[in-house]
């Protein structure tokens, strides 16, 4: 419920201050899905995580894309930024990837994502080889590619800009889930695009430093037995309480490390 009230508060406050009631809907809906998730979690359900997913990731990627030609991916971002208005795409990221991570961290990788939506239906859920760390330089290079992109279409006033975005929204996530596919079967690991290339981290790590919704480790009951790690699928050391703990920016939230510890101990 409290994580439900958050969204709405965005919501009712978008919705008076733009006068638009889609944002009292798309929040309303996007928070209630969350809802939903944590409740079923909480009752031990398998799957509530891909509820979530399935739920949020299919109205942005279907409805918000492909439906109402909206590109909420980075390139939609830049190209909002650029023409100076606050709506779709920027709104979009600046509560959930740029602001949001302040409070509940890396959660839309986990619970919202559309890409991770069917990454994670691939069969290395646990990866099979140590993390590369030296690859995740990438992300830094698509990140820069995206800027690139949108900032020369207006530098050479191209015309129809918004249709470019369109197609560029539908091929980007082709591209998306080409390479994503390609490198969890390289490195068996399904997130293995979210670690390497992925151009959204680049604004998500850094707020989720100081995130305030945290998996932390009762060591009380911790006898140390090391299977959190082993089943996180982005590496991270949950042992370690610390903001600065081995990949801390990384955590999606996914609980998979609560859902095995076999002392309840995070």
């Amino acid at each position: 419920m409290a994580l439900f009230a958050v969204f709405e508060a965005v919501a009712i406050t978008l919705w008076l201050t733009k006068g638009n009631l889609f944002y009292l809907f798309n929040f309303s809906y996007i928070g209630a899905a969350l809802a939903v998730a944590v409740a079923l979690f909480i009752r031990g359900n398998k799957n509530a995580r891909r509820i979530s997913q399935l739920l949020i990731g299919l109205y942005m990627l279907v409805y918000l894309g492909l439906i109402s030609g909206e590109n909420m991916q980075i390139e939609g971002f830049w190209y909002y930024l650029f023409t100076g208005v606050f709506e779709a795409a920027t709104i979009h990221y600046a509560v959930a990837k740029i602001f949001g991570p302040l409070l509940f961290g890396r959660g839309w990788c986990g619970y919202a994502c559309w890409t991770a939506m069917v990454l994670d239906f691939l069969p290395y859920k646990v990866p099979q080889q140590p993390r590369r760390k030296k690859l995740g330089r990438v992300r830094y290079v698509t990140f820069a590619a995206s800027l690139v992109f949108v900032a020369a279409l207006f530098l050479a006033h191209v015309g129809n800009i918004e249709r470019i975005m369109f197609w560029a929204f539908i091929v980007g996530n082709v591209a998306y889930y080409a390479i994503g596919t390609a490198l969890a079967y390289a490195f068996k690991d399904n997130r293995a695009f979210c670690k390497y290339v992925c151009p959204v981290t680049v604004f998500l790590k850094p707020m989720s430093y100081f995130a305030r919704i945290r998996v932390t480790c009762d060591h009380d009951k911790c006898i140390g037995c090391g299977r959190c790690r082993r089943v996180c699928p982005m590496d991270v050391d949950m042992l370690d309480d610390s903001r600065g703990r081995e990949n801390g920016t990384e955590c999606i939230l996914c609980l998979e490390c609560a859902r095995n510890c076999p002392r309840k101990a995070l």
